[in-house]
């Protein structure tokens, strides 16, 4: 799926945009599967909006977003578990991460049209922290994905910051990085954005007429370990490829 450039281009940047790696038939299935999580969800006692909180926006225009984030969507879907296993996508990975790669977790950002809610800069190092950071996520576009429906804009680079201090629900000082500071990452449905879990990302408000439909996937080399017990979550640890070198006892998340 990638040439050496391209993970060279990953290396030095901390990000890399893959080009269809699902067809329209496979990205359709995720489409209709998405679209009936949300529906069960609002006919359960689980339903919510994710919209961050916090002082990135005026109080009165935050309130009116929306974002649908449900976690673990591979447990409610088998569209998502065949998505996340994928050999295309066990063909980046590999070489981004290495001959052995595991599921951390998966969720869905859901923006809809016209009030999906923006996602302030930030890294995801906070919410699940490792010791070697060979966390990656994918950012799997159902929707194409541009500026005016919000999509993904990234700082290149900044992997090799480390971990940075951070405010809020975890986000970055808005004022000294603002979405406009990161550089745009439109894509088209079918293609994943792969990042590391440092470089400094997030998006913008959907003000379009369209969704924007995204499934993530935390992936991470099995070998690295986390530094605090946060974000455990049941089945955690599917292996995508190779195997799991420390063999361990798999049970429930307490």
């Amino acid at each position: 799926m990638i040439t050496q450039e391209q993970v060279d281009f990953y290396r030095e940047n901390g990000y890399l945009l893959v080009k269809g790696v699902f067809n329209s038939a496979e990205v359709e299935e995720m489409r209709t599967a998405t679209d009936m999580i949300i529906e069960r969800a609002a006919q359960s006692k689980f339903d919510r909006s994710d919209t961050w909180q916090g002082d990135y926006l005026p109080p009165e225009q935050l309130k009116k977003l929306v974002l649908k984030g449900f976690h673990d969507v591979h447990y409610h879907d088998a569209a998502f578990t065949r998505a996340l296993c994928h050999p295309n996508m066990a063909a980046v990975l590999s070489r981004l991460i290495g001959p052995n790669v595991q599921v951390h977790h998966s969720k869905m950002l859901v923006k809809p049209p016209e009030k999906g809610a923006a996602f302030p800069m930030h890294q995801d190092y906070p919410y699940f922290p490792h010791a070697k950071h060979s966390m990656i996520a994918a950012s799997i576009h159902l929707d194409d994905s541009d500026m005016e429906n919000g999509c993904l804009c990234v700082i290149p680079g900044t992997h090799k910051n480390g971990p940075m201090p951070h405010v809020g629900a975890h986000y970055l000082d808005h004022q000294e990085y603002p979405i406009s500071s990161g550089t745009p990452c439109p894509a088209s449905a079918g293609d994943v954005l792969f990042f590391n879990y440092l470089t400094i990302h997030g998006s913008g408000i959907n003000r379009s007429l369209r969704p924007r439909r995204n499934i993530l996937v935390q992936y991470r080399d099995p070998e690295d370990l986390p530094t605090e017990e946060v974000h455990v979550n049941w089945g955690q640890g599917l292996m995508v490829c190779g195997h799991n070198p420390i063999f361990k006892e798999y049970k429930g998340a307490h």
